[in-house]
């Protein structure tokens, strides 16, 4: 993974790792809150032995002190030293459960030991360390007593003082270690997220699982079913005309010798926004100054008529069977000059069938010498309608929806492609975050909701244009 990885891990997951770091900082606030405080008062006490005043026998004897010193660090904590102290302040506690709360230490290259004591209260922490000096004191006197006139003692040197604020626990530095965890739980999840996430994402996502270009990225635009390629201005309507207009150059320029004039456009499943695509396609073909023909093939749920506004009392299986004559099925676009339209009509027994009949064939084969063709066929993972349609034709455009669609229900539809010899011509990314959209230059922009409006003509097409 290179850097370029590691921040789109960030950017799609950020809202993640920060619900983890809150979370952890704030698991982290709410366990020291309930941890008892913990005070701690240091005191020392000086080593010392003889009057003094001679410099030679000064001089010894602050070696010899130093020396003693390591021994009464040890003396200290013993539990002799620890019940002087508990009936020293009438402490009702074992004194192994009192040495536990002491720390005794010597100060390197000097006679100076120090005692530290830690306790619930800073009253209890102070007199706690002054009377384990005392203790200490007394313990050294009684062990020392006899041995010469001037042995060694310990004197107090600095008395303890009352601390001000609690030792344990360290709030800020835990909840800093309880966000960092957070942060690290949270990169890891969104890695592993990531590696396991099997949506396709981002136009690499498709090209990595398909082996095909993505020859078109549309914005989302909800579930608004209309044409939006005549939008103008700006917001996402006119992005995501722009998007169609760049797939049907993009179309025009595929195999320049011999272009597609017969293109079916599907998807792995239902839902993906293909007639949607497929409308606004043929209207932007259409817009060119190319004649072209959309029909709709999807004879399950048919969407062409509903999102054009358009008659589907006659339509492709009236063709197919017989009844209608295609120049008589066929709609001109009331608004859109050069756009032909054949619905679905009425709807089959065996949509599958009729799509494979020689007549079908036919029919696209002539729709094909008059202009492009443009046809919506069902989804190809639930139905093999698509692939049987793509087979007669140039080839299909497979749509997919960006965060919506996994990676192996596009290599599913692809095969079901080429398991009929179909041609995959490229992969459309359709809803796309704004965010994601390559808009170049364009990227500034502006989105608003209501970038739509409503243009319902007096004949009925219903159509939505951008605001300006």
């Amino acid at each position: 993974m290179e850097l370029a990885d590691y921040l789109r891990i960030l950017r799609n997951h950020w809202l993640a790792m920060t619900a983890m770091v809150i979370v952890a900082a704030a698991l982290a606030f709410g366990w020291s809150s309930l941890q008892p405080k913990v005070y701690a008062a240091s005191s020392s006490g000086f080593v010392t032995s003889g009057v003094g005043g001679d410099p030679g026998l000064d001089n010894l004897n602050d070696t010899l002190s130093k020396s003693r010193a390591a021994s009464y660090v040890v003396l200290a904590k013993d539990r002799e030293t620890a019940s002087i102290v508990i009936d020293d302040l009438g402490l009702d506690v074992a004194p192994e459960a009192l040495v536990g709360n002491i720390e005794a230490s010597q100060t390197p290259e000097t006679v100076i030991i120090q005692i530290t004591a830690r306790a619930g209260t800073p009253n209890d922490a102070q007199e706690l360390a002054d009377a384990w000096v005392g203790a200490l004191a007394q313990r050294v006197s009684d062990i020392e007593s006899g041995k010469s006139d001037q042995g060694m003692r310990i004197e107090v040197s600095e008395s303890a003082q009352l601390p001000t604020s609690p030792i344990s626990p360290r709030v800020e530095r835990n909840v800093l270690i309880g966000a960092l965890l957070g942060a690290l739980l949270g990169a890891g999840y969104a890695v592993a997220r990531t590696l396991l996430d099997r949506r396709l994402r981002s136009t690499e996502d498709v090209e990595r699982a398909s082996k095909l270009a993505v020859v078109g990225s549309v914005p989302d635009l909800g579930k608004h079913e209309h044409l939006f390629v005549t939008a103008s201005g700006v917001g996402t309507a006119a992005q995501a005309a722009e998007a169609i207009r760049r797939l049907r150059t993009n179309l025009s320029y595929m195999d320049v010798d011999n272009p597609p004039r017969a293109i079916v456009v599907t998807s792995p499943k239902q839902g993906d926004g293909k007639s949607t695509l497929a409308a606004n396609l043929a209207a932007a073909i259409a817009l060119s100054g190319q004649g072209v023909t959309l029909v709709d093939c999807d004879l399950r749920r048919p969407n062409v008529s509903r999102t054009l506004g358009l008659d589907d009392t006659v339509g492709l299986t009236d063709v197919l069977a017989g009844r209608v004559e295609l120049a008589d099925a066929v709609q001109e676009h009331p608004e859109i000059a050069g756009l032909t339209v054949l619905t679905a009509g009425s709807r089959p027994p065996n949509p599958s069938e009729i799509l494979g009949s020689q007549a079908m064939r036919s029919v696209v084969a002539e729709l094909a010498s008059r202009g492009m063709v443009i046809l919506d066929a069902p989804p190809l993972l639930p139905v093999t309608d698509a692939a049987i349609v793509a087979h007669s034709t140039d080839g299909a455009l497979v749509t997919v929806s960006a965060g919506r669609t996994l990676d192996t229900e596009l290599t599913s539809a692809i095969e079901h492609l080429h398991a009929v010899h179909a041609r995959p011509l490229g992969v459309i990314l359709n809803r796309v975050s704004r965010r994601n959209v390559g808009a170049g230059n364009y990227a500034h922009y502006g989105y608003a909701p209501d970038d739509y409006v409503d243009t319902t003509a007096a004949t009925g097409t219903r159509k939505r244009s951008a605001r300006s």
